[in-house]
C-alpha cells in the first residue's frame, strides 16, 4: 500500500469539503492547517439564512453571462477561502497553510484549470497571516504559492482576475 503524501492528503480533505458547496458552476473547498492540525474548513455557499443557488435553481452571474473572475459582487456565495478564514482566529492562522481545490460542475467535475483565489480572497489570505497556499491542479499535482507573492505581485494594480 502506498501512503498518500501529506499535501495531497490535505488537498483531498479540501476536495471532500467542496462537496458541501452550493454553487451551480463550481465547487471549491478550503482547509487551513497549522502544525499538522486542521484549524478550519470552508466551501462555497450563500451566507447563513440566505437561499443558495442550488435551492433557487439559477445563478445570476450565469444568467448575465458574467465571465470567470469578474463581478463577484453579483454572486450569492461566500468563497471557500473566505469561509475558512471567517471560521478561524487570526492567532491560529498565523504561519498556517491553506489548501484549495476547485472542481468545475460545467466540465464534468474536472478540476478547475489554473484555479487561483480571487483578489478579495488573496487580501484575506494576506491579512489572516496564512503563509502558503496549495492549489490542486489534478489528483496528484498542485502548485505552491507563498502568500508573500500576493503582496509582491499585487494584481489589484493591474486589473488581473483570479479564480
Amino acid at each position: 500500500m502506498i501512503r498518500r503524501d501529506k499535501i495531497n492528503y490535505y488537498l483531498d480533505l479540501a476536495e471532500i469539503v467542496s462537496q458541501r458547496g452550493t454553487c451551480l458552476r463550481k465547487q471549491y473547498g478550503a482547509v487551513i492547517v497549522k502544525n499538522d492540525e486542521v484549524i478550519s474548513t470552508g466551501y462555497v455557499g450563500a451566507p447563513r439564512g440566505r437561499a443558495n443557488c442550488i435551492d433557487l435553481g439559477f445563478c445570476i452571474r450565469e444568467q448575465l453571462k458574467v465571465p470567470r473572475g469578474e463581478r463577484y459582487e453579483l454572486c450569492r456565495s461566500v468563497h471557500a477561502e473566505a469561509n475558512a478564514i471567517i471560521s478561524a482566529s487570526r492567532e491560529r492562522m498565523l504561519g498556517s497553510a491553506l489548501y484549495l481545490v476547485g472542481t468545475d460542475l460545467k466540465d464534468n467535475g474536472n478540476y478547475v484549470q489554473n484555479a487561483n483565489p480571487c483578489s478579495m480572497c488573496k487580501r484575506m489570505i494576506i491579512n489572516a497571516g496564512i503563509e502558503i497556499v496549495y492549489i490542486r491542479d489534478d489528483k496528484d499535482n498542485y502548485r505552491v504559492i507563498k502568500a508573500q507573492d500576493y503582496v509582491d505581485n499585487d494584481d489589484s494594480l493591474h486589473g488581473e482576475f483570479g479564480y
